[in-house]
């Protein structure tokens, strides 16, 4: 009875011992699992950069989207490891109403030959010529979910499905196009939805506004309404109360800035300030970060 008893205690000794032994084992399984894992979304993200995002790769029109793709209500776009595609820094045309019609991006003063650069990581979806829009021009999907567009170029040096760093040279500064000098034509889009690209890049000092960019989804058609909104009181049409109820604002922050400050100037409670930023009343202000007020 008493060997039986023993030998009983020996074997669950030695299955926990086993147990034990086995402990860092499964340890390193799963951490092999997990760079597999890891190295997969790399290689999927590589072939169809932000690929949980968009339903769909072409080459055949830089607005290839329309209301094929789910849109989220926000979205967080990551801005770090970004490159500015041009050292220079005078901006010829912000993006906005212009000559009766939506001008989409910005321009920015280049020479003919200066090297423009991908702004970030990412897989070079289009490149094509536009006698009458942007000329000879590159698209550039990223893998933190925006598409880049550079128009108005010499020469393109990039080949569609060529994968691209940060950094890299993707063409020359031209005169192509419809275009009235040498320019970049820099486009910064959302699944097909328009971003100002002065609310992430800031040309002058050649570099972000924040580590991040919250999208809300309507925002430009917002933007747009107001525009037209303006454009009615200089007409006659309208007065200033419907300019000022289709406008939407955004606040860069300074030093000295708090929630409660911002939301006096702008006339907009704490709460619909973090409601619009996806924050809270505790989080932290970075100094050039941008919040959305109406």
């Amino acid at each position: 009875m008493t060997m039986a008893a023993l030998a009983l205690v020996s074997i669950n000794v030695c299955g926990q011992d086993l147990l034990a032994r086995q402990a860092p084992i499964d340890k390193k399984l799963k951490a092999v699992d997990s760079l597999a894992l890891i190295r997969q979304i790399k290689a999927e993200q590589a072939v169809y950069p932000a690929y949980s995002l968009y339903p769909s790769w072409s080459h055949d029109r830089v607005h290839a989207y329309g209301n094929t793709v789910q849109i989220p209500d926000s979205f967080r776009i990551d801005l770090t490891g970004f490159c500015m595609p041009t050292t220079h820094t005078r901006i010829t045309s912000k993006c906005g109403p212009r000559w009766r019609r939506m001008h989409n991006g910005l321009d920015i003063k280049v020479y003919i030959g200066d090297t423009i650069r991908s702004a970030f990581d990412g897989r070079v979806r289009m490149v094509k010529y536009e006698r009458r829009g942007y000329g000879k021009y590159v698209v550039i999907r990223h893998d933190n979910g925006l598409e880049t567009i550079y128009g108005h170029l010499s020469k393109q040096i990039v080949a569609e499905d060529q994968y691209v760093k940060a950094g890299d040279p993707i063409g020359l500064g031209g005169n192509t196009g419809r275009s009235t000098g040498s320019h970049l034509h820099f486009e910064t889009r959302f699944l097909g939805e328009v971003i100002n690209p002065e609310f992430m890049f800031d040309f002058p000092n050649q570099d972000i506004v924040a580590d991040s960019y919250l999208f809300i989804r309507g925002a430009n058609r917002y933007a747009y309404q107001r525009t037209r909104a303006l454009a009615a009181v200089k007409a006659g049409k309208s007065g200033a109360a419907e300019a000022e109820k289709a406008a939407i604002r955004y606040h860069k922050i300074r030093k000295g800035d708090t929630l409660g400050r911002i939301s006096r100037i702008y006339h907009v409670s704490i709460d619909r300030l973090c409601r619009l930023n996806g924050i809270k009343r505790t989080t932290t202000l970075r100094i050039g970060q941008v919040l959305r007020c109406s």
